[in-house]
């Protein structure tokens, strides 16, 4: 596997990783209670959007296709979801729960990527600036969990 496939294929995964985040979001914004957090799902789900549009944009300089989809597992976690929401009474709470361990997974997912060695200097640039992002949002879910246990 030469560096660039190797660069795609990382950069692919992140991608994926990064829409089902999106989707994620998207679910949580419009299974959220309060109209209080549907806003600040929202805006994460656009940031996440701006990752996956800068991960294909290098996937697309080094002659990849990138990914234009989630992963199976994110699609089965959110039908899983679904699911439990139609069986549960799925407060605010219980979605800030569900979108912070999903938030813990992409982080998970982007540090072991930042940890290759092999990948490119300009592959490792763009997940880095993608990482900055994605540690942002995870900190500000959070927070927004911990400000839920204080009340």
């Amino acid at each position: 596997m030469s560096s660039s496939d190797h660069d795609i294929h990382v950069l692919n995964s992140l991608i994926k990783t990064t829409l089902d985040s999106q989707k994620g979001f998207l679910d949580a914004a419009g299974s959220a209670d309060s109209t209080h957090f549907a806003p600040y799902f929202a805006e994460f789900a656009k940031d996440r959007s701006q990752v996956v549009v800068a991960l294909q944009k290098v996937v697309s300089r080094l002659g990849g296709k990138p990914e234009e989809e989630g992963s199976f597992i994110g699609t089965a976690h959110r039908t899983f979801m679904n699911l439990k929401e139609k069986f549960t009474s799925y407060d605010d709470k219980a979605i800030v729960d569900e979108v912070e361990r999903g938030e813990d997974y992409i982080k998970e997912k982007f540090e072991e990527a930042i940890a290759d060695t092999y990948l490119s200097p300009e592959a490792r640039a763009v997940i880095q600036t993608a990482f900055a992002s994605v540690r942002t949002g995870h900190d500000r879910v959070s927070k927004l969990k911990h400000s839920l246990e204080l009340n």
